[in-house]
């Protein structure tokens, strides 16, 4: 099956690159015609051999008629017209669903002949049937098409036709079918012979001074951030805190750009998500003030990027956007989340979160744990120096000691002497404490999904004791302390890779994959199913709707926006509509990551959008975004 994906594939783009080529060698005149006897009746047959059985698949009668007093033959490129007749009879099959199928010959004045291809399909509106001779247009560019192509083949048969020294004509009504027809002279035109005089057309020698080597072809320079809409820090040398504002829309950036000033921070600024990892690679900010609604990206996927990379992981992010995805942007780590419109004052206070974080040097941990083996293995496990480990064994020890100190991260177990765990969270939500810190449940108990659900309302992670818990656990508080990774000890490092590696997240959980084309199907199943994945198909909006009814325990939805019938646009809009539905995170795949597409995304209710050709290392980033955040391990 793989083979087969590859070799369907692969086939594909072979025949796309030769229809390119084809083009540009017309355009450049530099396409050679060969000149033959072409016999019509062959012709003609080795089209009814190649397309009979094609019609009898799709249950079309294919019928050839020669009228009479047509010319025998032909002085022409045979390669050129089945090239141009195969393209013709290709669309009459593909957009014919019942009736028939027609290739009909007749003479012309001087000798010549017409060969038409008639059909019953769909039909062409008359508005519609000059732009179908464009590259790369079709009578039907919509994100809904029922039929699949690139557009090319109308533009190379009409490129041929004139080069022939013919032409093609259509004839069309919609829902009644279509009639393209050539039409060919009885002999190829002369070639242009080109004068003495006119100087021929070929590209000029590169001609190197005598006694010098030819010139090296300069080393592909490493990727640079495009330069913002205004000038920003990035050339000066000045010392201090540098932020790092991810921001496509330049008028707001240059607010912040000057706030930041104003704060005594340097400031660098990124209108895209690609452009904020190289900048952040090449200068290592000490903060990041991050847009959600990127050009080129989600901001949730540059947020998780951020806290993926080691050497970027500890920087603190803070969450300035129109939109609102507080909760998940908290999960992954960033230390806030304003909600714009944002005044002066509250932009203020987002510099004040920031400077807090970079100007404290010992963390704070809450271990709520009542067991005393634990306790002393937990706090060997998180130990550092510029961590404090304060450990309790009861709820009621936790809640006063919260009362009057801010804690930067807080662990705590379930099963407690006093109260349980969630009503220990309960308490803390409800009650007079100086701040609500980021919370990591780490417990043995099995779990109900009620239980789970119920947790997350206050838990930014559920960590369940196992055999690896441990590296999950120093995982989690290194991202909530902002701890610099290479700072750790080796062992601990060590660790963390060792939890990074394991996918047990992705384990047993449903994905509904919805996409009409069978290869990227049959692609995204393999790689999900290796990630443990249990995944369910759709071919259309419709399949979507009907799945997501049958099958209640999907868990998100991957939505491909090109399709037939109902395209994943309305699909994602009708989902939206359900009550049930309106939480479930979808993921759009786009065909372009264009601004405007994205946006027709998210208001037609995707989560987020993922452009093709997919990196499967983004789309395993944005699961973990977005499948509930509950690791069994």
């Amino acid at each position: 099956r793989f083979a087969q994906s590859i070799h369907s594939a692969g086939n594909d783009l072979l025949n796309l690159i030769n229809d390119i080529l084809d083009i540009s060698k017309v355009e450049a005149g530099k396409l050679e015609l060969v000149p033959e006897q072409v016999t019509l009746a062959a012709l003609v047959d080795a089209l009814k051999t190649s397309f009979e059985p094609l019609a009898r698949q799709k249950k079309l009668a294919f019928e050839v008629q020669i009228a009479p007093g047509t010319p025998a033959a032909l002085l022409t490129d045979r390669q050129r017209v089945e090239q141009i007749l195969k393209n013709l009879l290709s669309n009459a099959l593909k957009f014919t669903e019942t009736g028939a199928v027609r290739l009909l010959a007749s003479p012309e004045a001087g000798g010549g002949i017409a060969l038409a291809v008639q059909d019953s399909g769909i039909g062409i509106g008359q508005e519609q049937q000059d732009i179908i001779f464009e590259a790369f247009r079709q009578a039907d560019g919509t994100t809904s098409r029922r039929y699949g192509g690139t557009g090319l083949g109308l533009s190379i048969s009409r490129d041929l036709s004139l080069l022939l020294g013919g032409s093609i004509s259509v004839q069309s009504v919609p829902g009644q079918g279509s009639t393209f027809t050539l039409h060919l002279p009885a002999a190829l035109p002369a070639p242009r012979v080109i004068s003495p005089d006119e100087p021929p057309i070929t590209a000029q020698p590169v001609v190197q001074p005598m006694g010098q080597a030819p010139a090296q072809p300069a080393p592909a320079a490493p990727s640079q951030p495009a330069l913002p809409a205004f000038a920003d820090d990035r050339f000066m040398q000045g010392k201090g805190r540098v932020v790092l504002v991810i921001e496509d829309d330049a008028v707001f950036a240059r607010i912040l750009y000057d706030l930041a000033h104003e704060l005594g921070f340097n400031c660098l600024v990124a209108h895209s998500g690609e452009d904020a990892f190289l900048l952040a690679e090449q200068f290592m900010p000490d903060a990041v003030l991050l847009d959600m609604g990127l050009p080129d990206r989600s901001g949730l996927s540059v947020l998780q990027r951020f806290k993926e990379t080691p050497r970027t992981r500890h920087i603190p992010v803070h969450v300035v956007s129109g939109q609102d995805h507080r909760e998940a942007a908290l999960l992954l780590g960033a230390v806030g989340y304003a909600v714009k419109p944002s005044s002066r004052d509250q932009l203020k206070e987002v510099f004040t979160t920031l400077e807090n974080k970079l100007t404290q040097k010992l963390k704070r941990v809450l271990l709520v744990e009542d067991d005393e083996l634990q306790r002393e293995s937990v706090m060997r496990l998180i130990a550092d120096d510029e961590v404090n480990i304060t450990a309790v064994r009861t709820g009621a020890e936790a809640l006063a000691l919260l009362a009057s100190t801010i804690f930067d991260c807080m662990i705590v177990d379930l099963k407690l002497p006093d109260m349980q765990g969630n009503e220990l969270l309960r308490r803390m939500s409800a009650g007079d404490i100086c701040s609500f810190p980021p919370v990591i449940v780490y417990t043995g108990r099995s779990l109900s999904r009620a239980e789970e659900a119920d947790l997350l309302k206050y838990s930014r992670s559920i960590i369940i004791k196992g055999a690896h818990s441990p590296e999950r656990l120093l995982d989690e508080v290194t991202l909530f302390l902002h701890k610099v990774e290479s700072s750790l000890s080796a062992e601990q490092q060590q660790l963390l890779k060792t939890a990074r590696s394991r996918d047990e997240v992705f384990e047993g959980r449903k994905i509904l994959l919805v996409d009409d084309d069978v290869r990227n199907i049959f692609s995204l199943t393999s790689a999900l199913e290796q990630k443990g994945f249990l995944v369910d198909i759709g071919r259309n909006g419709f399949e979507a709707l009907e799945r997501l009814d049958e099958v209640r325990d999907i868990e998100l939805v991957l939505m491909d926006i090109m399709m037939p019938g109902m395209d994943g646009l309305e699909a994602m809009r009708r989902i939206r509509q359900n009550p049930r539905l309106q939480k479930l995170p979808i993921i759009a795949v786009t065909a372009k990551a264009m601004k405007d597409d994205q946006e027709q995304c998210l208001a037609a209710g995707a989560n987020d959008y993922l452009a093709k050709p997919i990196d499967l290392d983004r789309l395993f980033s944005l699961l973990r975004v977005w499948m509930p955040t509950v690791g069994r391990i």
